[in-house]
């Protein structure tokens, strides 16, 4: 599988302690050099900066060159470069969260999941515990739907 991400769901999976699972789930994932580049800036907490300092084997940088699209200029430079990478190399997923970001890549006729879709395929994979890590999740600056998180905790406790 070819895997592209952008920048937040990667920081978060830090900040929580769950960037473990993506290999598990996916295998190697990629990023495009604006996501390094993002996950290194002067506002990212501590802990992600150290982890991208010394990042896996399992991740991979990829330096792309970004044509014009116009479309794609209300994007930071990290989500637009990772709608291009996953067109570019055919990529099977990209993680996204930013809604915009997720409508075009549809658009484009890319497949997207985002951070919650994640952790539920890692419960699936009874890799986690939901409840604890929505919990933490919570702790973090990610905006969520209160509402979303309990359909979800209701969903994966009743399975």
């Amino acid at each position: 599988m070819i895997i592209i991400s952008d920048t937040s769901p990667l920081c978060y999976l830090i900040l929580i302690d769950c960037i473990d699972i993506l290999p598990k789930l996916y295998g190697n994932v990629i990023i495009p050099q604006a996501v390094y580049q993002e996950l290194q800036a002067q506002a990212t907490p501590e802990t992600v900066k150290e982890w991208i300092q010394n990042y896996p084997n399992w991740l991979a940088v990829e330096t792309i060159s970004c044509p014009a699209a116009p479309e794609l200029e209300q994007l930071d430079q990290g989500e637009k470069e990772a709608i291009i990478l996953a067109q570019q190399i055919n990529a099977n997923l990209i993680i996204l969260d930013d809604k915009i970001a997720r409508t075009i890549a549809i658009e484009r006729g890319l497949n997207i999941i985002g951070l919650l879709g994640i952790l539920c395929d890692a419960v699936q994979a009874n890799l986690i515990d939901l409840s604890s890590k929505f919990y933490e999740l919570q702790q973090t600056s990610f905006f969520v739907s209160p509402q979303l998180l309990e359909s979800l905790l209701k969903k994966f406790n009743s399975t």
